[in-house]
């Protein structure tokens, strides 16, 4: 019960600071928060954001496994979350990050805040095009990826078309359960061996 409740409040903050950072300018939006992007709506805005996080996630190897959380809408904007059920042992968060970090950099995304902490590592960066992209992670080694968009015309939202990578759960998601041979191994990764 109290794991239940310890794992309902991280995921009401993550969700918190996520609607936080959107408002601060961290997550993307535009400057003034009143121009909307022309030609795109929440539905496509939506869709972008799906996009940036499955190319995103598809540079992770092994694979991790993740569900759809929820989507949320603003006055202007959209926000996709999701949730990764693979484990990531403290031993290889960083490895996690840096494989996030530079895929973000290579496809022209700006790294706006990169926080170090041991407990809670997180990454926040912006596309070219005004959305903003972050990954935590959190209790129990589950990583949380966010998307927002900058403001765009007033539209109804679907959820995700493509199905998640992770099994389905009713009600909460629950602390990540899906145990990999590399991320959740409690060793660091080995040095690569020197060339002769």
């Amino acid at each position: 019960m109290r794991r239940i409740a310890r794992t309902v409040r991280l995921n009401s903050a993550v969700v918190v600071v996520g609607a936080l950072l959107a408002g601060c300018g961290l997550l993307g939006g535009s400057e003034s928060g009143n121009e909307a992007v022309a030609g795109m709506d929440m539905q496509a805005a939506a869709e972008r954001a799906d996009r940036m996080f499955y190319a995103t996630v598809g540079q992770i190897k092994p694979e991790i496994e993740w569900v759809h959380y929820r989507t949320t809408t603003g006055r202007c904007d959209v926000t996709r979350y999701w949730t990764v059920m693979t484990v990531v042992s403290e031993q290889r968060r960083g490895n996690l990050l840096g494989v996030v970090e530079r895929f973000w950099k290579a496809n022209g995304y700006r790294i706006k805040m990169v926080n170090p902490s041991k407990e809670m590592p997180e990454i926040i960066a912006t596309s070219q095009d005004g959305f903003g992209i972050s990954v935590l992670i959190g209790y129990k080694g589950q990583a949380f990826f966010e998307v927002t968009s900058p403001c765009v015309e007033k539209s109804e939202v679907a959820g995700p078309k493509r199905v998640a990578n992770g099994r389905a759960y009713e009600g909460e998601i629950p602390t990540p359960n899906v145990r990999s041979a590399f991320w959740s191994a409690e060793t660091p990764v080995p040095d690569p061996a020197p060339s002769p």
